[in-house]
């Protein structure tokens, strides 16, 4: 667990008090595949409307051309192999 910096503020009596902020990662090796997770790629698409797809609950399309709303975390899934071969020719 990684500290980060912590935040200043007050203690609600009048005095002065901080706040630590944690970073907490956790991992489960033992995840079990939910049904259809078979099936499942992680995508690549733009990061600015991945975000708004999560937060707004709109469909994203992928380099691949497939078209869905990301509820899952992605990295607990394969690269789709059809994005990473277009991502790869894109690069050069």
């Amino acid at each position: 667990m990684s500290e980060l910096p912590t935040t200043g503020g007050s203690d609600g009596a009048g005095g002065s008090g901080s706040t630590l902020l944690e970073e907490q990662t956790q991992t489960n090796p033992n995840y079990t595949f939910e049904d259809g997770d078979e099936e499942r790629f992680s995508h690549y698409v733009p990061k600015d409307k991945l975000m708004a797809a999560m937060v707004d609950g709109i469909p994203v399309k992928a380099l691949c051309g497939k078209m869905w709303v990301p509820t899952r975390d992605p990295d607990r899934f394969p690269i789709c192999p059809n994005c990473k071969d277009i991502y790869e020719k894109m690069k050069g």
